[in-house]
């Protein structure tokens, strides 16, 4: 519960009742006195107050007039991805190696004549009351990343943030949950952050966090370096956190152990080993099939197409049965396989390896010269793109939809002015703090 919102928001419409309605909601949560919390909530309303209406352009923020849930921001779709090429003109050019604008889930710059992959996962939201799941996964997530690039992992990170009346004890899940995929991998968590989320501004036990990984390589395998004439290959996957999202929040609590493997892990170390030639790797993850099909297409410059069939017997039985009872489509949501694109003489070597390391991999489709993706499912060849926002795969997501609900050019054009008014601000103070 964000009582500095709360606040703001009542002082900007000179709501009378604000220190009545926050010592309510602070008794909600907190067990104290009614006296006790009068004194919090007069704290707040005077940070509050101080902090409305800053003076100095440092604090100037023009509002774009358009939320994240408006434009899917985080819901993996369209808007999501269209708002990450625009976080990459904010950044601008780098002397990276692969940065932001590539669209890949890691960076990597040049050291000591090595390539070292950095990226970072944030723990899946729904997760929040499971830290076990949510660290066991999120690290799994990072991983992936790091692998996906061609690199072998060689350090994890954490950064939890625990609301203020969250148990320590959710911490210690938490670091469990990593430290299993850590220790059943072999790759040491070294250091981490723990924080509350917002300090005292922020009541309740809401956990959030990430996890990041560093790798170091000799090559490269990013999605730009897909080729027509390639042909993609998939292994099974049993989904990681929106599985276990879905699976907790429609009562099918028993898929869960499902998701509880490192079968994606142990694939990319048996094809580190070997002596093979990939072009690009990617893990379905939030978007699934459907939005790595897009990025790729975008960031390659080719044309994908995918054939239905292949794909669906690669999902874990169990975890399809269950996104097909739910209606959720599968290839929207995260399935965390591997796709791999390679040159076709190199897919029987790739399969046996894979194979060996006792996970199932199969040929899902092929890469041709042009742009986008499609998916031929029993003969028919239909456009393949992603929706708005990901398959809704919780009841809430569902009755969200995942259909914008305003009119997606008149928010792009928004987006497109607050993107551009934040690489002017970045001009500015660079400027500006190089004259002092």
């Amino acid at each position: 519960m964000d009582l500095e919102g709360f606040a703001k928001r009542g002082l900007k419409r000179k709501d009378p009742e604000i220190k009545s309605k926050l010592i309510s909601l602070i008794r909600e949560v907190k067990e104290i006195p009614e006296d006790k919390a009068a004194v919090l909530a007069a704290a707040v309303i005077e940070e509050a107050e101080a902090t409305l209406n800053p003076r100095g352009e440092v604090f100037r923020l023009l509002s774009a007039g358009v939320t994240m849930g408006d434009y899917g921001v985080g819901s993996r779709g369209s808007g999501d991805f269209y708002t990450h090429t625009k976080i990459a003109e904010v950044i601008g050019n780098t002397r990276a190696v692969i940065d932001s604008r590539q669209l890949d889930d890691s960076g990597v710059v040049m050291a000591n004549g090595k390539f070292i992959t950095v990226t970072v996962d944030g723990m899946h939201s729904r997760l929040s009351d499971y830290p076990f799941l949510a660290g066991f996964h999120v690290t799994r997530a990072a991983l992936r990343d790091v692998y996906v690039m061609g690199a072998k992992p060689v350090a994890l990170l954490s950064d939890i943030h625990l609301a203020d009346d969250g148990d320590v004890s959710k911490l210690f899940d938490h670091i469990a949950g990593i430290a299993t995929v850590s220790e059943l991998i072999g790759v040491p968590l070294i250091t981490g952050s723990t924080l509350r989320i917002g300090g005292d501004m922020v009541i309740g036990d809401r956990l959030t966090g990430c996890v990041g990984a560093v790798g170091v390589s000799e090559k490269l395998t990013p999605r730009k370096s897909a080729r027509p004439g390639d042909v993609i290959m998939m292994t099974e996957g049993a989904g990681g956190g929106t599985v276990c999202s879905a699976a907790l929040y429609y009562g099918r609590h028993e898929v869960v152990d499902e998701t509880l493997n490192i079968k994606f892990l142990e694939a990319c170390e048996a094809l580190l080993k070997a002596d093979l030639t990939i072009h690009a790797m990617t893990d379905v993850t939030n978007g699934g099939i459907r939005g790595d099909a897009k990025e790729i297409s975008y960031t390659a410059g080719v044309k994908l197409i995918f054939e239905e069939e292949k794909m669906r017997q690669l999902v874990n039985p169990r975890v399809l049965q269950m996104l097909d009872s739910l209606e959720i489509d599968y290839l929207g949501v995260s399935i965390d396989a591997l796709l791999i694109i390679a040159p076709p003489s190199e897919a029987g070597k790739i399969a046996k390896v894979i194979r060996e390391a006792k996970v199932a991999v199969d040929v899902i489709g092929r890469v041709e010269a042009g742009a986008g993706a499609l998916l031929q499912t029993n003969g028919k060849i239909a456009d393949f793109s992603p929706r708005f926002r990901e398959a809704a795969y919780t009841p809430i997501k569902k009755a969200v939809g995942q259909d914008a609900q305003r009119d997606v050019a008149e928010m792009t054009l928004r987006v497109d002015e607050a993107a551009k008014n934040a690489v002017e601000k970045k001009r500015q103070f660079i400027e500006k703090i190089k004259r002092s």
